[in-house]
């Protein structure tokens, strides 16, 4: 070994650097041409200057990195983190170590390596993809493809989600646009006070709608869905949003009317929201007045019909308290809902809400504009059992049947009543179910 190494010190001081460098490439290649593998590298950055971060790479490393994924937990080795603003811990593969996937029946691995510059602090981070050579030409684009679905709904799934709502400066100038602060309500479909079929039907239609990309660019439609949700006070239509927005990992945007000066600002709200992201308008019925711009319209032609002095001054100082009272008009909320500008970004649901379904304008609640229509009423017996089970964990009692009695004899409460007698009732689930029973047969 010895008399080898000092071979090789002896050859590396007489050969030329060209012959060094000729005799490398050529075993690299013969090395190469022997191996039954193919190898990529995916560097951190594109380019040379090191500035544009490589897409592809930050794809490789969610998906290996997953929590739940396969791949990660096989490593020999692993880097744990977690940030300050999330409890979910997150897992990387060790600088310079393998793991190992599999995709389509073949068995393919990923290193990742990294090197630090000499005399410098700074790290060159790579991943190097292995695939059998045989099957390369195969594998790599749908491999690539699986890669980075896995990692975008990883991303969307881990990423800490925000509630936002419209901001607006003294003056009545639209400058700062949205505020938000994490969105951490613990409101889900499995808690929710709510019919079983009417639940089931929501959660369908929000997966199809979460998946039917492709779908609504073949039918020439904005991927987008329109939700009407109508019922008294405490029926839950904020634990619903909660809800949706849980269940599909969206951010949520608090659009209020009232802060809206006029429709350009409207327009300039929208385009700033982002994707994957549900629009809620509450109390549509009492934002703003959204007849007002009808009323003009039919005000101006009838301006034009009248000939007396005294109709005409009728006429115009109707047409200044349409214009004061409704800062937003409805045709600038029907652009927003299914117009022009409801395009401008994908996959975003839009909320309206009401007490009272009859009050809203009947063209901002068609079909096209609210696709989905949510009657939430009092609380049933179905709603009613899954509050006693999340309250007081109850699976049955003798009082069930009564209460579900007064809840068919029109006694029912709504969720938001019902909650509040549980919960002021929770260490004594005898007393809360007397309480509810009371209550409902007092209404």
């Amino acid at each position: 070994m010895w008399s080898l190494l000092g071979l090789l010190t002896v050859l590396q001081n007489v050969l030329p650097s060209q012959l060094l460098s000729l005799l490398h490439s050529l075993y690299e290649s013969l090395q190469d041409l022997l191996s039954p593998y193919s190898y990529f590298e995916i560097p951190e950055f594109n380019g040379y200057c090191g500035v544009d971060l490589n897409d592809l790479y930050r794809h490789a490393h969610l998906y290996l990195n997953a929590s739940n994924h396969a791949p990660a937990t096989a490593c020999r080795r692993l880097t744990l983190s977690r940030s300050p603003s999330s409890n979910r811990i997150s897992f990387a593969v060790a600088p310079n170590h393998t793991v190992h996937d599999a995709f389509r029946g073949h068995r393919v691995a990923w290193t990742h390596p990294v090197d630090t510059a000499q005399d410098s602090l700074e790290e060159s981070r790579s991943f190097t993809l292995r695939l059998p050579k045989r099957h390369r030409h195969a594998l790599l684009s749908p491999y690539l493809a699986h890669v980075t679905s896995r990692a975008e709904e990883f991303e969307r799934v881990s990423r800490e989600r925000r509630l936002f709502t419209n901001n607006t400066t003294s003056s009545g100038s639209f400058e700062s646009g949205w505020v938000s602060v994490p969105f951490r309500h613990p409101s889900t479909f499995e808690t929710l006070a709510m019919e079983p079929e009417l639940k089931k039907n929501i959660k369908n239609d929000l997966t199809a709608f979460a998946e039917g990309k492709e779908f609504y660019k073949r039918v020439g439609r904005a991927w987008k869905r329109g939700y009407l949700l109508h019922g008294p006070p405490g029926s839950g239509k904020s634990s619903l949003i909660a809800a949706m927005a849980n269940f599909l990992c969206y951010d949520v945007y608090d659009l209020e009317l009232t802060k809206v000066s006029d429709n350009s600002e409207l327009r300039s709200l929208l385009i700033q929201t982002t994707n994957r992201s549900i629009i809620v308008i509450e109390d549509i019925d009492c934002s703003v007045d959204l007849t007002a711009d009808r009323t003009v319209k039919k005000t101006q032609a009838g301006k034009l019909s009248l000939r007396s002095s005294n109709k005409k001054t009728t006429t115009t100082s109707s047409f200044t308290r349409c214009e004061e009272s409704g800062r937003v008009t409805l045709s600038g909320l029907l652009n927003f809902t299914d117009g022009l500008w409801s395009c401008c970004g994908e996959e975003r649901i839009v909320v309206f809400t009401t007490n009272h379904r009859d009050s809203v304008d009947p063209a901002l609640v068609r079909c096209g504009r609210m696709d989905v229509h949510v009657s939430l009423a009092t609380c049933g017996a179905h709603a009613f059992r899954e509050l006693a089970r999340n309250y007081l964990g109850l699976e049955s009692h003798v009082l069930f049947q009564a209460v579900e009695g007064c809840i068919r004899g029109g006694g029912a409460l709504t969720p938001a009543q019902v909650g509040e007698i549980l919960l002021r009732n929770r260490g004594d689930a005898d007393v809360a179910m007397r309480e509810v029973l009371a209550a409902m047969q007092g209404r």
